[in-house]
């Protein structure tokens, strides 16, 4: 704000455009840190910061694709484009906002890349006008409608893939679309065709992004792809959509170590495979929690179980004012009320887990964390 009520030391640039400069640079501290390191560099406005791939997402996506030439549809400040120019020989990045396609290709000079090519123009008008055919495309439609707000549904986004998808595989065999991470994916399938691929992309336990992999003509099984990127390394979990779908998860009651699933787990619905996959038993149909005798190395967090105590008034004495982490699943009462209940202070290294067993009795398990 102070730099609002100052002179400009930079001619023809203004206090404001210097202020937004400064605003945006900060966001990308943590965000982009290449960005945020490299002299030169020019911003746009928080809002388009606030919108693009972070620098761990952006470096997983680059993972997938590969080949001679990839077309960014909807390349906004160029942070995937960035990521694609070092696993794809020629990368197109188009923006039709011709001010951000601008500030994109500015930018690509200072970072010294030598292999994109921006075009002003909206990506969809670049495709249909192309004569080439790509080895790749990316699209990560807006998720904000004039009418609508902030919108979920691929329908609503613009471009809409769903309507254009005839054209995207005509120009490509390989399409990567990135949707929020609150589209329901039995929506996204029921939208999209020849899905090979669903990426749950998850930051430090927050789930950031769903990749669709769509392969021209793919009818085959469709790998679910889960990963947690966390230090000190991330999480994954890969499994087949319909053996998930047809599996039945052994029940148990608790044992020795408990075990909670990541975000990303919990949003791809991997709930009954990875107890055959780990050897693991389910507490309940609905509580999506885990136990097993011996430690395995689980895509979540880990606890060692202290002891078992039944919801009631007699058994929870012991809980009375102590200081602990409280976590419900499946459970009637919710974190707020059960702490006002019980007097649980927050914090500390007890950890207390709230729940319904398969035998729909309530219970509460105490633990301690495991520190991966």
């Amino acid at each position: 704000m102070s730099v609002l009520l100052k002179k400009s030391p930079f001619p023809g640039i203004s206090p404001q455009e210097l202020a937004e400069q400064v605003q945006a640079k900060e966001k990308c501290e943590k965000k982009l840190p290449t960005w945020f390191h490299t002299a030169g560099i020019y911003y746009p406005n928080k809002l388009n910061i606030e919108q693009c791939s972070s620098e761990i997402t952006a470096g997983y996506k680059a993972e997938i694709v590969g080949g001679k030439t990839l077309v960014d549809m909807t390349g906004g400040f160029g942070v995937d484009t960035y990521f694609f120019s070092k696993k794809t020989d020629t990368v197109f990045h188009c923006e039709i906002n011709a001010n951000l396609s601008q500030i994109a290709t500015h930018n690509f000079k200072v970072l010294g890349l030598k292999n994109v090519e921006t075009i002003p123009t909206d990506g969809m008008e670049f495709l249909s006008g192309s004569t080439k055919g790509f080895d790749w495309i990316f699209i990560d439609p807006s998720r904000r409608s004039e009418s609508k707000g902030k919108v979920f549904l691929l329908s609503d986004c613009t471009p809409n893939i769903v309507e254009h998808l005839p054209l995207l595989f005509k120009k490509s065999n390989r399409i990567l679309v990135k949707t929020s991470p609150l589209l329901d994916i039995t929506s996204g399938l029921n939208q999209l065709s020849h899905v090979k691929e669903i990426h749950v992309v998850a930051v430090k336990n927050e789930v950031k992004e769903l990749l669709w992999v769509l392969e021209k003509g793919y009818e085959g099984e469709i790998k679910i792809r889960t990963i947690n990127l966390k230090r000190p390394k991330p999480q994954c979990f890969d499994f087949i959509l319909s053996e998930e779908k047809k599996s039945l998860a052994p029940f148990g009651l608790p044992l020795t170590y408990l075990y909670e699933p990541n975000a990303a787990i919990l949003k791809a619905g991997a709930f009954k495979q990875i107890t055959t996959s780990l050897d693991l038993k389910k507490l309940g149909e609905h509580s999506h929690l885990y136990t097993s005798e011996h430690l395995v190395e689980f895509p979540g967090r880990t606890f060692k179980i202290e002891r078992v105590i039944g919801y009631s008034k007699k058994d929870l004495k012991p809980l009375m004012g102590i200081k602990a982490n409280v976590t419900v699943r499946n459970f009637p009462d919710n974190v707020a009320k059960i702490r006002k209940k019980l007097k649980i202070k927050d914090g500390g290294d007890s950890y207390l887990f709230f729940t319904k067993l398969h035998n729909d009795h309530l219970v509460v398990i105490q633990t301690s964390k495991i520190m991966p």
